[in-house]
């Protein structure tokens, strides 16, 4: 996390949660998600604007982690702003070098694999120590290679079932809302 961010936490430690305004799509793109795009429905029906802007997609990875409850999030400051997920909450990308493969996430965080799954759509995930991701498509026949060279043994899994079994969060704005509605019905 940059200085300036955990500076800005120590000086204004109460400032409420965003949601529903960042996204990450399957090829670990950002999207922001103003009010109109948020009212025409949940990230993967409605994206929004794509960020280009290099610095503040830098600044984005730099401060991108997950809390306690797998919900994913940027601390934009003293704010933390939660990221809806399109499949998963890295995007890997893998290059062949060698005789063997890197595995790098969309933030830049170079991993080793523990495992590699493919699910009912064909879609491949690699999960690593620092999280559960999907494998960029532009890449998905470098990662074909290390399969096929037995680095990698896919595991058939069903997408639905990835959230439960390695506790990341698809819509922190949606489980957000559950939670806030599960505690009114309570009082």
């Amino acid at each position: 996390m940059d200085d300036i961010v955990k500076q800005a936490l120590a000086k204004w430690p109460n400032v409420p949660d965003c949601y529903g305004w960042l996204g990450l799509d399957a090829r670990g793109n950002w999207y922001m998600r103003d009010d109109r795009t948020q009212a025409q429905g949940p990230f993967r029906v409605a994206k929004g604007s794509m960020l280009r802007h290099d610095k503040l997609i830098d600044f984005i990875h730099r401060n991108y982690e997950h809390d306690d409850e797998g919900q994913w999030f940027f601390q934009n400051g003293p704010q933390r702003v939660y990221v809806e997920l399109e499949a998963a909450p890295l995007v890997w990308r893998v290059a062949e070098e060698g005789d063997g493969f890197t595995v790098t996430a969309h933030s830049g965080q170079v991993a080793e694999v523990s495992a590699c799954l493919l699910d009912e759509e064909g879609r491949l995930y690699l999960v690593a120590p620092i999280g559960l991701g999907l494998v960029h498509t532009q890449d998905v026949g470098i990662a074909a290679e290390a399969i096929e060279r037995g680095l990698w043994t896919p595991e058939a899994v069903q997408a639905s079932e990835l959230p439960g079994r390695f506790g990341h969060v698809l819509s922190p704005a949606e489980h957000h809302s559950d939670v806030a509605a599960s505690s009114l019905s309570k009082q």
